[in-house]
């Protein structure tokens, strides 16, 4: 059964297929989701990178308020001090530091 040209120029739907409006509208929307600069693709894209920074904005969001926290402890006098004799081993200058390893620290 194969349907002739006139027959097929008949149906309705070959009729709206074919219509000139119906022609362009389906270019420009491909052309705008694959070919055009802000196409749906690179749209997906910078939706993902953004998505992606915005992570690592409340990473380091959570690192700053750790740091604020840190800093505001040792704003005292001696939580400074606490820090740099565990932190870098600095002393007093009458002062003498033993470290103290033990033996399965140690490699």
């Amino acid at each position: 059964m194969t349907m002739g040209w006139k027959t097929l120029r008949e149906k309705k739907w070959f009729r709206v297929a074919t219509n000139m409006y119906v022609l362009v509208l389906t270019l420009f929307v491909i052309w705008m989701a694959f070919f055009d600069t802000n196409s749906l693709l690179i749209h997906l894209e910078l939706r993902k990178e953004i998505n992606k920074l915005e992570e690592q904005k409340k990473f380091l969001q959570s690192e700053i308020a750790k740091d604020k926290k840190i800093l505001k402890t040792l704003s005292s006098e001696e939580e400074l001090e606490k820090f740099a004799r565990e932190k870098y081993y600095m002393k007093k200058d009458n002062e003498e530091i033993f470290l103290i390893e033990h033996k399965d620290s140690t490699k």
